[in-house]
């Protein structure tokens, strides 16, 4: 059974960071691309980063970029997003998710994703 864990949410104040994890189980985790998703109450599930399993390519939103940095460490089978610099509207809750077959800004292509975990900026 798959199972994602995010954790690392917290409220932190405008122009603060927090680092986000996804610990993975269930899965060869080296073998999947892991994406970062965020959600506000009444919207999509909005990309926010993503990261390949072969050469650890990763690859951000327009509105991340250069703030947050997406990581991997397939010992601990356990994903990261550090967020710096963090904004107001960055206000979501943050999901981890895992492919197999692709990757980029489509949930869709995602085979398995976490609980989510809130975070929260306040200005």
């Amino acid at each position: 059974q798959v199972e994602l864990v995010e954790s690392g949410g917290g409220l932190v104040e405008a122009g603060g960071s927090l680092r986000l994890s996804c610990v993975a189980s269930g899965v060869t985790f080296n073998r999947y691309n892991m994406g970062w998703f965020r959600q506000t109450p009444g919207n999509k599930r909005e990309y926010v980063a993503a990261i390949s399993w072969s050469f650890g390519v990763t690859e951000y939103a327009d509105l991340v970029e250069g703030r947050f940095t997406v990581s991997k460490d397939s010992a601990e089978n356990t994903g990261y997003l550090q967020m710096n610099d963090l904004k107001p509207e960055d206000t979501a809750v943050y999901y981890c998710a895992l492919s197999e077959a692709g990757t980029g800004r489509n949930p869709s292509v995602y085979d398995y994703w976490g609980q989510g975990t809130q975070v929260t900026v306040s200005s």
